[in-house]
């Protein structure tokens, strides 16, 4: 699917506010079909796998989907995969200091742990849930006890989430939601590519509340667009469900806050965005929905 950036621009110097409305309306309607099917299945497939690339907006859709299941009487918990990471020894921090530790690796996820809580809770068994410090870089136990009672629905959201070799339990009791941004933005002949956008995502998420400067951001870009290829896209054929993460809107919302420093950067895998973010209209201030998708990367 592609959308003409002309046409991005005339819908919202046109009426920004009915622009943003309707894009929020057509993913929300989308989500809503995805959770009435799953709520269907809901005795068969009570787990719910929600995976995708960085910057696609797992969380956020995760979020969405518990919500309109939640309003339907149908409770549902939402748990990330990143919670069943390994905690990393001495030898592990060592690598990581000299840049050998792959952090993409499904083997950074305790796969046998995850896989026993998830047959648990499916079984209708109470567990205490853990979480990883990442500042410690070490799993601990939360001291939260899930224990899904019949009918409810558990959504597992992570890169590595429709990878049978880290999620062991059978395929008949799942669900599966595979995210990413899946649609191109035209500028004439040329053509913006989605992982472009998700890598706009990513600065703006990286400088707002991670203080990282944009050539960080871009460095870690690479290493993680290496791990998709590897460890993310050779799964995505397993969804249940797929979904388009972008919203039409988007390019606009994060065009001041990156535009004046991209014009500086001399990369060449940046030259598309830079270009298309100079083409693209300014969002005005207090159009946003507070229920954006893209709050997940500019805030609330």
């Amino acid at each position: 699917m592609s959308i003409e950036l002309n046409t991005i621009n005339r819908k919202l110097t046109t009426d920004a506010e009915d622009f943003i409305m309707q894009t929020d309306s057509d993913y929300q309607k989308r989500l809503h079909e995805i959770a009435d099917d799953i709520a269907k299945h809901r005795e068969q497939r009570p787990i719910i796998l929600l995976s995708g690339p960085s910057g696609s907006g797992k969380t956020t859709t995760a979020q969405m989907i518990e919500q309109i299941l939640d309003v339907q009487g149908i409770e549902t918990h939402t748990l990330s995969l990143d919670n069943y990471f390994r905690s990393l020894t001495d030898a592990d921090k060592e690598l990581f200091a000299q840049g050998k530790l792959d952090l993409e690796s499904p083997n950074r996820v305790d796969s046998e742990f995850l896989s026993e809580q998830l047959s648990a809770i499916e079984a209708g068994e109470p567990v205490e849930l853990p979480i990883y410090d990442f500042k410690e870089s070490a799993r601990v136990m939360s001291g939260n006890i899930l224990h899904r009672k019949k009918g409810e629905l558990v959504i597992l959201e992570g890169i590595h989430s429709l990878n049978p070799d880290v999620i062991r339990i059978p395929d008949e009791k799942t669900a599966k939601i595979y995210v990413s941004v899946r649609t191109r933005i035209t500028n004439n002949s040329e053509i913006l590519h989605p992982s472009k956008i998700r890598l706009m995502r990513r600065m703006v998420r990286d400088r707002l509340f991670r203080k990282r400067s944009l050539s960080d951001t871009l460095m870690m870009f690479r290493s993680v667009e290496e791990g998709e290829n590897k460890y993310i896209m050779p799964y995505k054929y397993r969804s249940t469900y797929d979904v388009d993460t972008f919203m039409a809107y988007e390019i606009c919302a994060y065009r001041d806050c990156l535009l004046g420093d991209l014009l500086g950067m001399t990369e060449p895998e940046l030259q598309d965005a830079t270009a298309f973010l100079a083409d693209a209209a300014a969002m005005p201030d207090g159009v946003l929905s507070p229920n954006s998708l893209i709050r997940e990367f500019v805030g609330s």
